[in-house]
């Protein structure tokens, strides 16, 4: 008989949190964990779980901003109907996510049962009144060492191994060398044989669409035969992120070379085609909690550059799987991407150095048997 497993999110849609998310409840041991899910509402997520046959369910509720009081969101009616239905469901232990914490960590004390939360978030900065709710929690983790030194402070308030770093796994099956990429060039009208160049990001101002695109003016001033494609969509709701959609695809529009150069594809549900059409991957992020799309393109054999700040500096090894930048130097980033397209025995050399350290280090084998001996070692205390 399986456990079953509730993951809380507020995020319903697929970024790359919950394309991790998804990761892990696919690399769980079947034979013991059934995977339930409770989002607020439905969306790409809960669709996926249901696909697997997964019980998917939804309480309207609105995720904690930084500023909650513990003792006060404690009290809300979602606190009430999240533990009945851990009770309904006979749930053994919840994973929750930054926003849905400040109702789930009560719920799941309510029902008697243990709770599991990571933290995304570097700038997630636990204020006074919240530091003794954050030490409350039975286990957690941080997606990246920048994560985990961003919300614990200098000093931490809190000792570091109660928050150890479990970075999220990539499904090597899924991401691997050798697969087609032609379909993905054939819809966007890129010959097979034309340099491209690859960005997968949703749109929200600190993914740097802007720098990505002064860095295909350059690199398309030098070659004009080069071809950039972004693949990506706004995935969580919010007007600020829509208003700067508007702004980059404005930006493109009324820019001739742009157009010519740059294909935007909106949403792609199979970003590992995307990876494989491309002969170099870009993130032009100004920061990254951690970047799923890093660990995939390495996965995938292909050479990434990068944005250094953040996450990527710890899975990213310049020079070697592929090569990290400052942010916001598009110059940089072009001259990087002018370097891999013109030499493909170096990109060869990185893409298969950057298999091998995804295979070693950010396996989703690896992140879930971690994640499955913290909750058999909290279930067991139980």
């Amino acid at each position: 008989m399986t456990l079953p497993l509730l993951f809380i999110t507020t995020y319903s849609g697929m970024g790359g949190g919950e394309t991790s998310l998804l990761t892990l409840a696919e690399h769980l041991d079947a034979a013991r964990w059934t995977p339930h899910l409770l989002t607020p509402a439905g969306g790409q997520l809960p669709d996926h779980f249901r696909e697997r046959n997964w019980p998917a369910h939804s309480l309207p509720y609105r995720g904690a901003s930084t500023w909650f009081m513990p003792a006060v969101y404690a009290r809300f009616p979602i606190v009430r109907r999240m533990a009945a239905l851990m009770r309904e469901q006979g749930i053994a232990a919840v994973h929750s996510d930054y926003h849905s914490l400040p109702f789930a960590l009560p719920a799941a004390q309510q029902a008697g049962i243990p709770l599991v939360w990571t933290c995304w978030g570097w700038w997630f900065h636990p204020k006074a009144w919240q530091r003794g709710f954050f030490r409350q929690p039975d286990a957690g983790f941080a997606a990246s060492w920048a994560v985990r030194d961003g919300f614990l402070g200098d000093p931490p308030f809190t000792p570091p191994e109660r928050l150890p770093v479990l970075p999220p796994g990539v499904d090597t099956g899924r991401f691997r060398p050798g697969l087609d990429g032609s379909p993905v060039r054939h819809e966007a009208g890129i010959a097979g044989d034309a340099p491209l160049v690859a960005m997968i990001a949703r749109f929200q101002d600190v993914k740097g669409h802007d720098v990505f695109q002064a860095m295909v003016r350059q690199v398309a001033a030098q070659m004009p035969e080069a071809h950039f494609i972004v693949a990506g969509e706004n995935v969580h709701g919010a007007g600020k992120d829509d208003a700067y959609k508007a702004r980059i695809l404005t930006a493109w529009q009324n820019d001739a070379l742009l157009h010519e150069h740059l294909t935007y594809l909106g949403f792609r549900p199979d970003p590992e085609r995307v990876i494989a059409a491309a002969d170099v991957v870009v993130c032009a992020s100004h920061f990254e909690s951690y970047g799923m799309v890093h660990v995939e393109t390495m996965a995938s054999g292909k050479p990434i550059i990068s944005t250094r700040r953040g996450g990527p500096s710890e899975t990213v090894v310049d020079g070697e799987t592929g090569f990290l930048v400052d942010a916001g130097d598009s110059a940089a980033l072009a001259e990087r991407v002018l370097r891999l397209l013109r030499d493909p025995a170096l990109r060869q050399r990185m893409g298969v150095a950057g298999r091998e350290r995804v295979t070693a280090h950010f396996s989703a084998e690896a992140m879930a048997a971690r994640f499955e001996e913290t909750l058999s070692r909290l279930i067991g205390r139980g």
